[in-house]
C-alpha cells in the first residue's frame, strides 16, 4: 500500500525533495495512516515531518484522550507536533465550522511548511461524489476532493480505501482513535457513508466506490480542459466586477456561456458555494433576452445587463446613491477624482497642429475661449451640452442611449466644466463653443489616464 501511496503522489507531483510536510492527525485510522505511510516515505523524498493536531473541543474529554494520543505517537517516532485548541461558535454548522477552523490553522501553518496533507481516502471521494450529486450540482461538483490544491494541501491517500487503510494498521499493530459522532446519523455526510453507500454496493454496484472516485477523476480531467478553453474568451475581474458580452453568451452554445458565467461569478466571488443550477441559468435568460436590461441578484452576485453588455459584481458594488464630487482642475494639473478611479490631466499647448489634432481633437480645446476656473466631476441626472460637431445641444442622457454607454459605466462618466458651463466629457469631447480649431493660439489639451 505504501508502494501504491508513493505512486500516487509522484503522479500528481505533491511533494519535492527535501520538503516540510505537516501531516494533519485527529487520530483516526485514517490519519494514522497517513502518519505511518510517510513516515515511511520519508527517507525516499528527504521529507521533515510535523504532525498537525487541531483539537475542537466538541467531544469533552474525548477531544482531549484524542490529543494526548496523537501528541504520544509523534513523540515516539521523534516527529513535531502541533496543536491548535479551538472553539466552535454556538448556533453555526458543526461540521462546516470545524472544518474551516482546520484550514484556518493549516493555512497559518504554511509559514513553515511547505504542503500540508491530509487523510482523506477513495471512500471520502465516493462519499464526497455522491453527496454533491444528490445536492445538486454541475460537472465541476463531481470533481470532488482534488489531490492537491493550490494553497498548499495534497492528499497522498485517495487511491486507497477504507478497507485498505484499516488492513495497514492492523498489520502494522497501529492503534487508532475512533470518533462516535462519525456513526451519529443527524448529519447527511455519515447517513450516506453508514447507509446509503452499503446499500448501494449491496444492491446495486459492489464496485461503486471506485466507479464514484473514477467519475471525480474523469471530472477533473475535463474541468482543467474546460479551464484552459475558456482563456480563449475575455472573463477578466477588473475594478471588483466581470462584464461579458451578450453576443459572445448567446452564440457560442449553452455550454460555452454557462461555464463563462460560473468563471465570471467564480472570480467576483471567490467561489461557486450557494450558486445553483437554477441561478446560472437565470443570469443566462437575462443575458441572451432580446435587446433591453434588466437586473438580479444571485448569492453573494449581483448580475446586471445593459444594451449588449452584463456585468457581474459583488453585491452592494453598484448603488444608485452618487456622492456629488466637484475638484478644481488645475492647468497645467492633474487630478484624482474618487470612487471610480478616474484621472485627469490638463495641459496648455501652443497653437493647433493638424497632425494633433487627428488623433485628440475631441480632447483639444480653445484656452482663450474658457472663462473662469475648471473644475471637474462626475455626470449628474439633467446634464447637458452641446458637442462640437452637433447641430444641437443634447442631454448627456440622450448621448449615453445613442452611443451604447452600460448604465453602470455612467455614474463615474467624468466632464470638465467652467463657469460658462460643461467644456468637455468622456467620449463625447469638447463643447462646441470651446473646441479648438486652426485659429487657436493655446489650446488646452485634456487627457484621461488609466488608474493603474
Amino acid at each position: 500500500m505504501v508502494d501504491q501511496v508513493a505512486a500516487y503522489m509522484a503522479g500528481h507531483g505533491m511533494v519535492r525533495r527535501g520538503e516540510k510536510v505537516g501531516v494533519a492527525v485527529s487520530g483516526g485510522a485514517d490519519s494514522m495512516c497517513l502518519f505511518h505511510a510517510l513516515l515511511e516515505l520519508r527517507p525516499r523524498w528527504d521529507l521533515e515531518l510535523h504532525v498537525l493536531h487541531v483539537n475542537h473541543g466538541l467531544r469533552g474529554e474525548a477531544s482531549d484522550a484524542d490529543e494526548r494520543f496523537v501528541v504520544a505517537a509523534s513523540k515516539s517516532w521523534d516527529v513535531p507536533v502541533h496543536v491548535r485548541r479551538v472553539t466552535v461558535p454556538a448556533g453555526e454548522n458543526l461540521e462546516q465550522a470545524a472544518r474551516t477552523a482546520r484550514l484556518t490553522f493549516f493555512r497559518e501553518m504554511r509559514q513553515l511548511v511547505d504542503r500540508v496533507a491530509t487523510g482523506h481516502t477513495l471512500n471520502d471521494q465516493a462519499e464526497t461524489v455522491l453527496f454533491r450529486f444528490l445536492r445538486g450540482t454541475g460537472p465541476s461538483g463531481l470533481t470532488g476532493i482534488l489531490p492537491s490544491t493550490a494553497d498548499g494541501l495534497i492528499r497522498p491517500l485517495l487511491s486507497v480505501s477504507r478497507a485498505e487503510v484499516e488492513g495497514f494498521l492492523r498489520e502494522k499493530g497501529v492503534g487508532w482513535r475512533t470518533d462516535e459522532t462519525n456513526r451519529e446519523r443527524n448529519f447527511v455526510r455519515n447517513r450516506i457513508r453508514l447507509d446509503l453507500l452499503p446499500l448501494l454496493e449491496r444492491v446495486y454496484n459492489p464496485g461503486v466506490i471506485g466507479q464514484l472516485a473514477q467519475t471525480a477523476d474523469i471530472a477533473r480531467e475535463e474541468e482543467g480542459f474546460w479551464k484552459g478553453y475558456l482563456t480563449r474568451y475575455e472573463v477578466r475581474l477588473v475594478q471588483g466586477a466581470v462584464v461579458l458580452g451578450t453576443d459572445v453568451l448567446a452564440m457560442e452554445g449553452r455550454a460555452v456561456a454557462r461555464r463563462l458565467v460560473r468563471e465570471a461569478i467564480q472570480q467576483v466571488k471567490g467561489d461557486l458555494r450557494e450558486i445553483e443550477y437554477k441561478h446560472v441559468e437565470a443570469a443566462l435568460r437575462l443575458a441572451t433576452q432580446k435587446e433591453g436590461s434588466g437586473r438580479l441578484q444571485l448569492p453573494g452576485v449581483d448580475v446586471f445587463r445593459s444594451f449588449d453588455r452584463v456585468r457581474i459584481a459583488r453585491l452592494g458594488d453598484y448603488a444608485r446613491e452618487r456622492r456629488a464630487v466637484s475638484m478644481p482642475l488645475g492647468v497645467p494639473g492633474e487630478i484624482h477624482l474618487p470612487e471610480g478611479g478616474v484621472r485627469l490631466r490638463a495641459t496648455l499647448v501652443d497653437g493647433y497642429n493638424e497632425d494633433q489634432a487627428e488623433t485628440t481633437s475631441c480632447n483639444l480645446l480653445d484656452w482663450d475661449r474658457i472663462e473662469g476656473p475648471l473644475t471637474a466631476r462626475y455626470w449628474l441626472p439633467g446634464d447637458g451640452y452641446h458637442p462640437a460637431g452637433s447641430a444641437r445641444a443634447q442631454k448627456i442622457k440622450d448621448l449615453f442611449q445613442l452611443h451604447r454607454v452600460p448604465l453602470w459605466e455612467r455614474r463615474f462618466w467624468p466632464m470638465v466644466e467652467s463657469s460658462q458651463g460643461i467644456v468637455w466629457t468622456r467620449r463625447f469631447g469638447a463643447a462646441r463653443f470651446a473646441s479648438a480649431g486652426p485659429a487657436t493660439a493655446r489650446a488646452l489639451q485634456i487627457d484621461e489616464l488609466s488608474d493603474d
